[in-house]
């Protein structure tokens, strides 16, 4: 099928980290079963701190090179850290202006120009049905369990929100500067209006919330892994979870840990984990609900069709049971369960 992946606009992005993430995404789209192949793009442009017309032209004269290469049966890429539906949008709207035709040639656009009903919500919603899948198939129920996330992007927020959803209780999520340890629970609510109505950073969050404490990441030099919990989510950024961070979850008596975002958990973190019976789901698999719903979202346009939230969430939700019981298969088959 086509290459499919998302677009990366942040300071730290350079070929090295393009060719990881592209090679990873082969794997990923692999997973979810459908036919889809991997790729990656990028740029070291800072949306932060620009203007609508400054992210605007830099969209539209990326696309201008882009848009050769790309094509609904040749390369569907889609968003990543700094291109939201705004950015897509933009570079839609060049690539149809320079093709002179409407075809599903990014996914993650707006409802108004071919968009999917929960894309938005998928990476997040599709990491809690694995992390579910994957407690269930232990004899654990995820009700009641205590969850630390980390980031406070799309895919955080909807991870919360899903946790929350299934009954269990998150305590934690962070952003570039510091991060929240809200004893009552993440108000999901009140966070989706600090992250994406006001744009601003969390300790907004704190200070709108008494229950909430604000810790200052530089300050203090402390992270979301110093909270007990059963279950710790990873939604931020790669190799943000360390060896030393693994230790503190472990002695904490962490369960189980499954990757919301691409590679956040270092190798050395990796192996202490299952070194110490801690169920480990991998990004690749576990943060596919994305990329799954990115080829929902192609089929919708292929057929010129629009499924409903409950529709598209449903195949989601059967996507990453199918991919937890592959995973389990196939430790069990190599003896690496």
């Amino acid at each position: 099928g086509p290459y499919k992946g998302g677009i990366r606009l942040h300071p730290s992005v350079y070929i090295g980290i393009i060719k990881f993430l592209g090679f990873e995404q082969i794997f990923k789209n692999s997973l979810t079963g459908l036919a889809i192949g991997g790729g990656k793009g990028g740029s070291d442009f800072d949306p932060k701190g620009k203007s609508d017309m400054e992210i605007m032209r830099f969209c539209q004269s990326f696309m201008t090179e882009l848009f050769r290469h790309i094509g609904a049966d040749t390369d569907v890429p889609a968003g990543d850290i700094g291109t939201g539906g705004r950015e897509i949008g933009f570079m839609f709207g060049q690539y149809k202006r320079l093709r002179n035709s409407f075809e599903g040639v990014l996914t993650g656009k707006g409802l108004s120009f071919g968009g999917s009903l929960a894309r938005t919500e998928a990476t997040g919603y599709g990491l809690l049905y694995l992390t579910r899948e994957m407690l269930k198939t232990n004899g654990i129920d995820i009700a009641g369990k205590t969850i630390c996330v980390s980031g406070a992007g799309n895919v955080a927020i909807y991870a919360i929100q899903k946790a929350q959803q299934l009954g269990a209780q998150v305590v934690t999520c962070s952003d570039s500067t510091g991060w929240i340890y809200d004893k009552e629970g993440i108000d999901v609510a009140l966070l989706k209006d600090v992250k994406e109505v006001k744009r601003a950073r969390l300790d907004a969050y704190a200070a709108a919330r008494p229950s909430a404490v604000y810790h200052d990441k530089k300050a203090e030099g402390s992270n979301v892994w110093d909270i007990k919990c059963d279950i710790a989510l990873p939604c931020a950024t790669q190799n943000e979870l360390g060896i030393d961070d693994a230790k503190k979850l472990v002695a904490n008596g962490v369960t189980a840990v499954a990757e919301g975002a691409n590679m956040p958990t270092t190798l050395e973190a990796t192996e202490y984990f299952q070194k110490n019976g801690v169920l480990f789901a991998p990004g690749k698999a576990a943060n596919a609900g994305g990329v799954a719903t990115s080829a929902l979202e192609m089929s919708q346009n292929s057929e010129r069709l629009s499924w409903s939230f409950e529709e598209v969430d449903q195949k989601l939700e059967q996507i990453m049971v199918n991919i937890f019981h592959n995973l389990d298969a196939a430790a069990k088959k190599y003896g690496f369960e």
